[in-house]
């Protein structure tokens, strides 16, 4: 464990895991994934998520590059909904919605180290009532954890009042290492059969539509380029994919029969396998990172730099009552499983 810098006076810790191949990086600011090494095809390790070398520099973007996201994650329209029937009203930060639970997400809080062992660590914090017009004090726990070339994510969270929970992972993806441009040449499948299609401002419509004859048919491995430049009028709404994918399998874990989703590095010849428990995952493809952004080891980034997958409930869940609650009762435990399974080919 390192200091990796300070925030608000205190400091800012980086962890180190290993599995004796893979390692990772983990910072304490937003239990942030700040590297990500995997072998490539020749046995080159390969860091293969963006990141930042400062604190300043987590802190200055807007993009929740790395962090963990949350207690709601992704876009509430209007930034209102009713839980436990009390009307919540949420940050506004996303024009007159609330994206990722709004200026006091837990990607900028400071959590603490829990527990730490050399393939894995946990970090906590706790969510105050009210921040961000969410209900708490929420506890909140991730685990990142090494093994056998997969890095398994683990959330769990507990409230103290009737509240929304839905956690997830923003870490960008380029299989080629994080330096190495565009990851348009990348291939990608998702194993979803519908989509939840959005307005101009990226909220859901609330309907959930077949992926067939769309360029949300992903079912087969794409180059992520040539999926981009279908005609399609929801890619033009978003400048890309920003979309939730309804996943047909609920596999969780490395040695899964069935992924969720599948990306492939053209040059480097990593893949990556996802697999997770939850029952949706937002593609998204860097359309609004920022031109010329600079990251960690002096590379630059900008749009289509890199690719998310993050796996939650439907966006906006609270207007929709066909989505998967976001509901977390007083007392009860919410849990996750996420999985990035990392081959060559």
């Amino acid at each position: 464990m390192e200091v990796f810098g300070e925030l608000r006076g205190r400091p800012v810790a980086c962890i180190s895991i290993t599995d004796g191949v893979c390692s990772a990086e983990i910072l304490t600011l937003g239990a942030t994934l700040r590297a990500l090494r995997v072998p490539d095809r020749n046995g080159r390790m390969t860091d293969v998520v963006l990141g930042f070398d400062t604190v300043e520099d987590y802190v200055n973007q807007s993009c929740y590059i790395g962090a963990t996201v949350g207690p709601a994650a992704n876009r509430i329209a209007g930034a209102r909904c009713t839980v436990g029937g009390r009307t919540l009203a949420l940050d506004r930060n996303d024009g007159e919605n609330c994206l990722h639970s709004g200026s006091a997400g837990l990607n900028t809080a400071l959590w603490t180290v829990e527990a730490v062992a050399e393939n894995a660590v946990t970090l906590g914090c706790t969510h105050p009532d009210g921040a961000g017009g969410i209900p708490g004090p929420m506890r909140v726990e991730v685990t990142y954890r090494l093994a056998g070339g997969a890095l398994g994510v683990e959330y769990r969270a507990v409230s103290e009042c009737d509240t929304i929970c839905n956690l997830t992972n923003h870490s960008y993806f380029n299989l080629n290492g994080h330096r190495a441009g565009s990851i348009e040449d990348h291939r990608i499948r998702i194993n979803a059969a519908a989509f939840t299609p959005t307005d101009a401002q990226s909220i859901p419509t609330g309907e959930i539509r077949p992926v067939d004859g769309t360029a949300m048919d992903l079912r087969q491995l794409r180059r992520i380029g040539d999926a981009l430049a279908q005609g399609d009028e929801q890619l033009t709404l978003a400048r890309g994919y920003d979309h939730n994918f309804v996943l047909e399998a609920a596999a969780c874990g490395a040695e899964a029969d069935e992924y969720s989703a599948e990306a492939v590095g053209d040059r480097s010849g990593i893949v990556l396998r996802l697999a997770t428990d939850r029952p949706g995952v937002q593609f998204y493809t860097g359309n609004y990172l920022p031109e010329g952004l600079r990251g960690k080891g002096g590379a630059v980034y900008g749009p289509r730099a890199g690719c998310c997958l993050e796996t939650q409930a439907y966006p906006d869940a609270p207007h929709h009552a066909g989505f998967p609650s976001i509901a977390l009762p007083a007392g009860a435990t919410w849990e996750s499983r996420t999985v990035f399974g990392f081959s060559v080919y």
